[in-house]
């Protein structure tokens, strides 16, 4: 299945390097900021864009995309309003790939049969839930695979050789590693087990392998653009955000600026990186 997603990390291999992958909260801290968010990311910098889906529970996020999550949901933020920010921005960008991240109640809350035709109606091109499992497939991933989705799967440092093959059987559009254990935000302990880690994954699936968690600044990312395929930055980004706010916890002028400024240097970090042919 040849997507966005597909052709944007091929067109990243044949610059010799990794693809930059930038996640942001859908409508935080309000839906026209994170709308301006999105909308600038590409020209700072970012090849592919996650956009979390606000959820009241996100057990596998740490303290930054907790708060952005729950400021997005003080806004007013839905599922219904992601899609609507994902389809104004394929006005304007019909090329960049746009990945939803989040949670699977909302989903199924939403209905999936009618989910799946209105994110495609959108133009989303992939799904990451992080709470289905592979013995889920039913729930989302087949369906969604069926409709024309992306369903991109998470590997991690406890996924043993044994596990691997399950998590991969259905995965499409790239394989997310998580560079640790625990939630979002950490700090990378090791980035030649993290190396290692990736080319393990190569060895049984010649999807592209992305690694996320811990990503703060240009020099992580370019340490792990060496091996991997991709880098996933998403806690440094809505950190940005919080940070720009006002006493009332509201947007301010730079809040956009504090986010692409980032990007840039992020983007600077992984084309600093070039891998042999």
């Amino acid at each position: 299945m040849t997507t966005r997603l597909t052709d944007r990390f091929a067109a990243c291999a044949t610059e010799g390097r990794a693809a930059l992958v930038t996640f942001v909260t859908a409508g935080d801290p309000d839906y026209a900021t994170a709308e301006a968010i999105l909308h600038a990311l590409p020209g700072a910098g970012a090849d592919i864009i996650e956009l979390g889906v606000p959820f009241t529970d996100p057990m596998a996020d740490g303290i930054p995309i907790q708060l952005a999550g729950q400021r997005a949901l003080k806004a007013g933020q839905t599922l219904r309003k992601t899609l609507a920010m994902v389809r104004d921005f394929r006005k304007r960008d019909a090329a960049t790939p746009v990945v939803l991240m989040g949670y699977y109640n909302p989903i199924y809350v939403y209905g999936v049969e009618t989910f799946l035709k209105d994110a495609l109606d959108a133009g989303v091109d992939g799904l990451i839930m992080v709470d289905l499992p592979p013995e889920e497939d039913d729930e989302l991933c087949l369906p969604a695979l069926e409709a024309g989705l992306n369903f991109i799967r998470l590997a991690t440092p406890t996924t043993d050789d044994k596990r691997l093959p399950k998590v991969l059987q259905n995965t499409s559009g790239f394989v997310y590693y998580v560079s640790m254990t625990g939630i979002t935000g950490g700090v990378i302990a090791s980035y030649d087990a993290v190396g290692e880690a990736v080319a393990r994954i190569k060895a049984h699936t010649s999807l592209p392998v992305a690694v996320g968690f811990g990503v703060k600044t240009a020099a992580d990312a370019a340490a792990i653009s060496k091996g991997a395929d991709g880098v996933v930055v998403g806690s440094a980004l809505v950190e940005k955000v919080r940070l720009s706010l006002d006493g009332s916890g509201k947007a301010t002028p730079a809040t956009v600026t504090a986010v692409t400024d980032l990007v840039s240097e992020l983007a600077r970090g992984v084309r600093s990186v070039r891998k042999a042919a």
